[in-house]
C-alpha cells in the first residue's frame, strides 16, 4: 500500500472514531472517479458547521504536525487546516459549514481502491462541483477525465449546487464554462 493511501485510511480511522461527519475530495476521490494523475496530498472535508470547529482543530493539532506556523488561527480564519502525517504527507482539511458542505458529505460513499483500502469519498457529481468552484486550470482537464470516464452523471444535481456558489463566488462564468465542457465530451 502506498504512503498517500496509508495515511487516507490512518486520519479516516480517527475522524471515524471520533464520529466526525467527512468525506475524501480532490486528488483521492478524483483516483476513483476521474482520470487517475499523480497526487502528493490527501484532501478531505470535515463537516463541523459554524461554532463546531475549535473542537476538530484541537484534536487533530494534537495528533498531526502543523505545515504552518499558528495553525490554530489559521485554520480559525480561512476554514483549512493544514497537516502532515509522520511520513509528511500533506493533509488539507476543510472545515465545511455550509449546507453544500453538509449534502456533500452526507452523499459521500465508501469506494474501494485496491484491497484493504476502501475511503469515504464524494460523490461524482459533488467532485465536479468542487472542481468547477476552484476553477484552476488543472481542475478543469480534471473534469474533462471525468466527463470523458463517466457517462452516468447527474448534471441537474451539478448545475443546482454550483450556480449559488457561484453566484456566493462572483464567478457567473464557471456554470456555463461547466456547460461548454460538458457539451464538447458528452
Amino acid at each position: 500500500m502506498n504512503s498517500l493511501f496509508r495515511a487516507a485510511l490512518n486520519v479516516q480511522k480517527r475522524l471515524q472514531d471520533n464520529k466526525w461527519p467527512f468525506c475524501f475530495i480532490g486528488g483521492v476521490a478524483l483516483q476513483y472517479w476521474g482520470e487517475p494523475r499523480l497526487t502528493r496530498d490527501v484532501d478531505l472535508a470535515i463537516f463541523t458547521g459554524f461554532g463546531g470547529e475549535e473542537k476538530v482543530i484541537d484534536n487533530l493539532l494534537s495528533f498531526y504536525s502543523s505545515r504552518i506556523p499558528q495553525p490554530r488561527e489559521f485554520a480559525l480564519s480561512r476554514r483549512i487546516l493544514l497537516l502532515q502525517d509522520n511520513d509528511g504527507i500533506p493533509l488539507d482539511i476543510s472545515l465545511g459549514g455550509l449546507p453544500f458542505e453538509q449534502r456533500c458529505v452526507e452523499r459521500s460513499i465508501d469506494a474501494q481502491f485496491v484491497v484493504g483500502v476502501t475511503l469515504r469519498i464524494c460523490s461524482l457529481e459533488d467532485l465536479i462541483v468542487l472542481k468547477a468552484f476552484a476553477d484552476r486550470l488543472r481542475d478543469w482537464a480534471d473534469l474533462e477525465g471525468i466527463i470523458l470516464r463517466q457517462k452516468q452523471i447527474d448534471w441537474n444535481q451539478v448545475f443546482t449546487e454550483i450556480k449559488p456558489l457561484c453566484d456566493l463566488k462572483e464567478a457567473p462564468e464557471i456554470p456555463k464554462k461547466l456547460s461548454d465542457l460538458r457539451s464538447r465530451n458528452s
